[in-house]
């Protein structure tokens, strides 16, 4: 598979990359010790278990280990997306999307609740990733998603109110890593497949 490597927008990039680095090199500087550059341990040891170790940066991450895992995100995110649609609940949402496809959706259900209706329905996907950002902190995944029926119902008498065969299209999600977990963060719905 070739890789297509995206530029990732850039505003503030320079002056977040500034911070950082002063904030480090803060770190760096004299802790008031009279050693005089000799080993002189001044502290205690602490028998609290060590801090687990951060999660590698995706662009330490080999490709295919890295595709693998965000396509395991994406099909969490589209489980996650349908359950909050069966039960009118997005609270699992937030462990697998992002604004602004978190809010977007969350909106969506709320108002679907407040109908009084819930949706079922059956997708087939067939995900794969298409591009992703040099630094490897977004990645993009093309799907064609098939929904084999979809039927919505009454939350208040379980029945149905309306429905059918689905259909296919073809949708692109940007799967985006934050804080240490990969999550998607937009998709858009493209032509028939």
């Amino acid at each position: 598979m070739r890789d297509r490597l995206v530029r990732p927008p850039a505003p503030g990039a320079v002056l977040t990359l500034c911070l950082l680095t002063g904030g480090l090199l803060t770190g760096c500087g004299s802790s008031g010790s009279s050693s005089g550059g000799q080993l002189a341990p001044n502290g205690t040891l602490s028998d609290a278990p060590a801090a687990a170790p951060a999660a590698a940066p995706p662009s330490a991450i080999p490709p295919k280990q890295l595709y693998q895992t965000v396509l395991n995100r994406y099909r969490a995110y589209q489980a996650a997306y349908q359950k909050a649609y069966e039960t009118n609940d997005p609270t699992d949402l937030p462990t697998v999307a992002m604004d602004p496809i978190l809010g977007q959706v969350t909106r969506d259900v709320q108002a679907t609740k407040a109908k009084g209706e819930i949706w079922r329905f059956t997708n087939t996907l067939n995900p794969r990733v298409y591009a992703r950002a040099k630094d490897s902190t977004k990645v993009y995944v093309i799907d064609c998603v098939r929904t084999l029926a979809a039927f919505r119902f009454s939350a208040k008498t379980g029945r149905r109110l309306d429905g059918g065969p689905g259909s296919a299209y073809v949708y692109r999600a940007t799967v985006q890593y934050d804080s240490g977990v990969w999550k998607v963060a937009a998709t858009v719905r493209d032509k028939p497949c």
